[in-house]
């Protein structure tokens, strides 16, 4: 198994460290090829993704990539590198489970087009913005055939009533949002066995933060799954824990969805389980559900036990808890 380690930026290289030391502990054979992406390689060679980096990916098997620390105003000639990386490996499905008391959920959003399909412009002398949304018949179709796919696997698996919620605001992007809720209907029934309902986002987000138990698979568009994952997680125990796998045809890229977090950047305190549960999430994509289960089984027993991280209210280093999940493989 090959895998490529970007570190990125922030917290990126050292909750990645500790998630390669686990995933060497558990899959000895594996083969890492380390490459840089983020502001800091934009620094060094005036682009976020080299094109080292891109050839690395696509050699691989699978990506574990950190965070990086994009600038929220405009650098020109930066360009997200995770999004260029989404793109350039055609990995269209964003997969985020939430897992919690009484909560067991994933949210499939799309992830090469919509608003940031990086169609933005500056008019009237730069006094206006422009970004274009971008819906296809193409993209919305398999987005939300992967979707139902889950919801099927997660039936086989035991789970009671599968359901899929179509996320959208047609009845305001009456064109976009529309074409994604017609064709999103159009493939639900193709999956007779798996229950289709649909919710306005702003209504979705109300009963995420308030009846998360409620949902089995959501589907929807790209800014809006990004923004219902982050409120999602928080019945997860927070960002620290919550980790996303991004997959296209025979590719996967698996990141912990923190960022870079500046603050606690160099200090070694930050939560690193997010990381090891993209481990966990790459070796089941690879088949290896056994190794995957003995990784999850150590993280977990390491969250109850300790040692934590200050953001789940303890004293311990990111080292810390991983040699805590290490030991108890």
């Amino acid at each position: 198994m090959r895998v490529c380690v970007i570190p990125g930026d922030g917290i990126g290289p050292e909750v990645l460290g500790a998630a390669v030391d686990v995933l060497r502990a558990v899959a000895p054979d594996v083969e890492l090829a380390q490459a840089e992406a983020g502001w800091a390689a934009f620094q060094r060679h005036g682009v976020a993704l080299p094109a080292a980096t891109l050839d690395a990916a696509r050699a691989a098997d699978a990506v574990l990539f950190g965070a990086v620390a994009s600038p929220s105003h405009n650098v020109p000639g930066y360009r997200s590198p995770i999004v260029a990386l989404r793109r350039e490996l055609d990995l269209y499905a964003n997969i985020r489970p939430t897992a919690g008391p009484n909560v067991d959920l994933v949210i499939v959003r799309e992830n090469t087009e919509g608003l940031y399909a990086g169609r933005e412009r500056l008019e009237d002398g730069g006094d206006t913005a422009i970004a274009e949304r971008v819906i296809t018949r193409r993209a919305s179709a398999r987005i939300v055939r992967a979707a139902f796919d889950l919801a099927r696997s997660r039936a086989a698996a035991g789970r009671a009533q599968p359901r899929v919620t179509i996320v959208h605001k047609a009845n305001v992007l009456r064109v976009s949002d529309g074409l994604f809720r017609t064709v999103a209907f159009d493939v639900a029934g193709e999956y007779p066995d798996i229950a289709a309902d649909e919710l306005l986002v702003d209504v979705a987000a109300m009963r995420l933060a308030q009846r998360p138990e409620l949902f089995d698979v959501i589907v929807t568009t790209n800014l809006f799954g990004d923004i219902l994952s982050d409120v999602a997680c928080i019945h997860g125990g927070g960002l620290g824990l919550a980790s996303s796998a991004n997959l296209g045809v025979g590719r996967a890229l698996f990141e912990p969805v923190h960022g870079a977090a500046p603050d606690i950047a160099g200090k070694g305190v930050a939560n690193p389980l997010a990381a090891i549960e993209c481990v966990a999430m790459l070796l089941e994509w690879r088949h290896r559900a056994a190794a995957a289960a003995r990784v999850r089984a150590a993280a977990a027993a390491a969250l109850s036990a300790g040692p934590r991280t200050p953001d789940l209210g303890g004293s311990s280093t990111t080292a810390e808890v991983a040699r805590a999940v290490i030991d108890r493989l």
